[in-house]
């Protein structure tokens, strides 16, 4: 009697290897790989030609991620994730557009969701006293020349140190730690005094590359051409810009609203873009500058799996503590090829503006053998929606309007010999001129964010079996035995 005999279960079937790799989308021997890992079991049954496999166990390992299979561009790890997907030019979270999201919820909304599946309107996130006080005192005791990313490296390791209730991984506790460790990270930043903003020459307080190359008388008069024309009536009270921001929707206020007293700000118990605004520049806040830099939080919350998010998934599958892995974070996304990319156009952007023209700027980054910062992504063959976003809410941001156009002229200029598209860290570049910020307001703006996405991941791991996150090597050495050095 054949298997075929005899009614089975279907929760009991058996595949066989072709189609234990169909499901695991990788190819026969790897499916006996995973045997010799210990990751699958096999069978050979009586009469059979070849070994067959629990579906269900090829399943569960096909949600933890099993494929390992290297494609064309190099050896690629797939990691089953619920959180965002990237398809057709277009950006999703949880199967809802992030540009939707970002129009209509503010950063903390979003991430709220994104942790727990529940939006709560209006929801703040705010600093405990212990682990703020610790972060301040840590920061405060770098130099002076130190730049904001590794002042937010500090800030998570002397948090961490403060909370002797880190290592409690449980869904509530880490949700808990989330929602505090984020304002933590921005108010452990100092604020910007009054024209003492980077862009315009602060180096002893911020340590640019500008400013110790003694270019920042420059960027004080490209960053004055770019906020040109700012006007009183553009200059908005920035308890205005707060109270319209406090409302968890855009630019609609709750009935009463005016009655209210507006909040300081950059106020800590208010909503986070006001006040990372506050220390990212000390030009005045209008609505529409802060429209923007919320949006962008909630754009920059995760994009897949790029390289800092799988640091912290490693981290976390290893059973890190949040403050850990978001400390794994940083270290990824402080390499060069990673977070420093909108730093890279803000200074192209300036020296447009500096110049009058993009062509001559273009020219020189071809000339070195230099891509055109701002441009392309290899994830997206059109434009990048997170910079569709941006450049939309920009268009009503009057202190923008040259930056705008700078970015413009870079565009069409190099469309002359390639298509390229925007990407978002020229739209992140645009604001961080227009607003006065340093270059590096860009990366900080990005990690702040980011944070946001590391947590829904490690979330997501430390649902999956512990350590899964150990590749084998493919050893490329000397063959043994090899003489005694």
């Amino acid at each position: 009697m054949t298997d075929h005999d005899v009614a089975q279960d279907p929760d009991e079937r058996r595949l066989s290897t072709r189609e234990a790799a169909d499901r695991l989308g990788v190819k026969p021997e790897t499916v006996y790989a995973y045997v010799s890992r210990g990751q699958l079991t096999s069978r050979r049954e009586p009469g059979g030609r070849g070994s067959t496999f629990d579906a269900r166990e090829v399943d569960a390992l096909a949600r933890r991620g099993g494929r390992r299979e290297p494609s064309g561009a190099g050896s690629e790890l797939a990691v089953r994730t619920g959180i965002t997907l990237i398809d057709r030019d277009h950006c999703y979270f949880r199967g809802v557009d992030t540009s939707e999201l970002a129009a209509h919820h503010s950063y903390e909304e979003v991430a709220e969701w994104l942790w727990t599946g529940e939006m709560r309107r209006g929801i703040r996130f705010t600093a405990p006293h212990d682990a703020l006080t610790a972060a301040r005192r840590a920061v405060d005791a770098l130099p002076a020349h130190t730049g904001p990313m590794d002042r937010l490296q500090v800030a998570v390791i002397a948090a961490a140190a403060a909370d002797p209730l880190r290592f409690d991984l449980s869904e509530r506790a880490v949700l808990d730690t989330a929602r505090t460790l984020i304002p933590t990270l921005v108010a452990a930043l100092p604020r910007r005094a009054a024209g003492r903003s980077l862009a315009q020459g602060g180096a002893e307080e911020a340590g640019t590359e500008e400013a110790g190359a003694g270019r920042a008388g420059d960027e004080r008069a490209a960053s004055g051409r770019a906020a040109g024309g700012l006007g009183a009536a553009e200059q908005a009270a920035p308890g205005q810009a707060a109270a319209e921001l406090g409302t968890g929707g855009r630019g609609a206020a709750e009935p009463g609203a005016a009655e209210k007293p507006a909040p300081e700000l950059g106020a800590e118990d208010g909503p986070l873009a006001p006040r990372l605004w506050s220390r990212l520049t000390s030009e005045p806040a209008d609505p529409p500058s802060l429209r923007v830099l919320d949006a962008a939080l909630v754009l920059l919350i995760d994009h897949d799996l790029a390289a800092s998010t799988l640091a912290v998934r490693v981290a976390a599958s290893a059973r890190a503590h949040p403050y850990a892995i978001v400390s794994a974070g940083f270290g990824a996304l402080d390499g060069a090829l990673h977070g420093a990319a909108s730093g890279l156009a803000h200074r192209m952007l300036l020296e447009v503006l500096d110049r009058g023209s993009a062509a001559a700027v273009v020219a020189d980054h071809l000339r070195a053998g230099r891509r055109v910062p701002g441009l392309g992504h290899p994830l997206y063959p059109g434009e990048d929606p997170r910079a569709r976003a941006l450049f939309a809410l920009l268009e009503d941001v009057p202190r923008a309007r040259p930056a705008l156009q700078a970015a413009r002229d870079v565009i069409t200029t190099t469309a002359r010999h390639k298509e390229w598209h925007a990407n978002v860290d020229l739209a992140l570049a645009v604001l961080t001129v227009a607003a006065g910020m340093p270059a590096e307001a860009g990366e900080t703006i990005f990690a702040v964010a980011r944070t946001a996405g590391w947590i829904a991941h490690a979330l997501e791991e430390y649902d999956e079996p512990p350590l899964r996150m150990r590749p084998s090597g493919q050893y490329s050495g000397p063959r043994p035995p090899q003489p005694l050095p």
